[in-house]
């Protein structure tokens, strides 16, 4: 591994550490505080910081997108899956909640066919199938009664890798400042309307764990911009593995969590599939659009924007996503 690479991977190796404890923050006060309240307050905290990356912005052109239908598409599928993240975070086990979210880019994979025309042969979708029978093992149908945060937890993958395909899809059509600011606005809206039916008073060491999500989630976002300017996406995406390390560390130490087998055997199948599909789409020829190498990191939220989009904002000359 060349130095870049390894500067790469170890910035990653860093920013994902940082997310997994901005993890733990939302599993914290997910005890307390519905996740509209969180979201909002974060949202709220961290649009100061947000803007001055906004600010940046210096692509011409209106805030009217280009394509109103699929940016209010992406809108809604990231307000989903940031509400139901961290609804999942909040009522399961960490290392539970990683395994299951790490099957966005099996659906990625799945959704780049009709979305990308995305061609995928027969040892990609082996992958896929594979990988979906990881998620099984971990959910485990029938044996265990699946709840509102499995549930939670299934719908922030599938959103989140829906919004990802979509940003591949109209990346280069659409203003970076027009991709972060409507799901940001939409977040803080909705969660705003749903704040006066589930607010709890906060205390202001909860306010301060709010200051916390919104700082850890852009801090990790940008160095996850660093990591992958210096290191290959082939050496760098398959760093977001790690957080299940950390959720493992994170669930015996602060929650009493303990990882059961069937857990452990299925994110074992899911991870191995999914390093697999990043491996074979870095093969020359093997993928036109690389929809998982190139979707740079965890599922967007409000408080972790999108790395691919804060990259183009902060250098304007940076490749631009299909």
């Amino acid at each position: 591994m060349g130095s870049s690479n390894f500067k790469g991977a170890l910035l990653a190796l860093v920013a994902l550490g940082i997310f997994a404890t901005h993890d733990v923050v939302v599993k914290t006060l997910g005890r307390g505080f519905s996740p509209f309240q969180i979201i909002f307050f974060a949202s709220l905290i961290s649009f100061p910081m947000v803007t001055l990356i906004l600010l940046r912005d210096r692509t011409g052109g209106s805030l009217r997108p280009n394509n109103p239908g699929w940016v209010g598409l992406r809108t809604v599928m990231t307000l989903i899956t940031g509400v139901s993240a961290f609804y999942a975070f909040s009522h399961l086990p960490l290392a539970q909640t990683y395994s299951i979210l790490f099957a966005s880019p099996l659906l990625i994979t799945i959704m780049a066919i009709p979305l990308l025309g995305e061609r995928v042969r027969f040892r990609r979708w082996a992958a896929v199938v594979v990988g979906l029978i990881g998620v099984l093992v971990v959910l485990r149908p029938g044996a265990e009664p699946l709840s509102l945060g499995h549930l939670a937890a299934l719908a922030a993958a599938l959103c989140g890798a829906f919004a990802t395909v979509i940003v591949r899809k109209i990346g280069k059509l659409e203003r970076p400042l027009v991709l972060m600011l409507y799901p940001m606005t939409a977040n803080f809206l909705f969660t705003g309307a749903a704040l006066p039916f589930v607010y709890k008073p906060m205390e202001i060491t909860d306010l301060g764990m709010m200051a916390v999500i919104a700082l850890f989630g852009l801090t990790a976002s940008y160095l996850s911009i660093l990591a992958y300017r210096l290191g290959e996406a082939v050496i760098v995406a398959p760093m977001q593995y790690s957080q299940m390390l950390w959720a493992i560390g994170y669930g015996w130490f602060l929650f009493g969590e303990s990882v059961d087998t069937y857990t452990l055997i299925g994110s074992a199948i899911i991870i191995a599939s999914g390093l697999y599909i990043v491996l074979r789409e870095s093969r020359a020829g093997a993928s036109e659009h690389t929809p998982v190498l190139q979707s740079q990191g965890r599922a967007e939220t409000v408080t972790a924007p999108r790395s691919s989009i804060l990259r183009r904002m902060l250098n304007p000359t940076a490749r631009g996503e299909r």
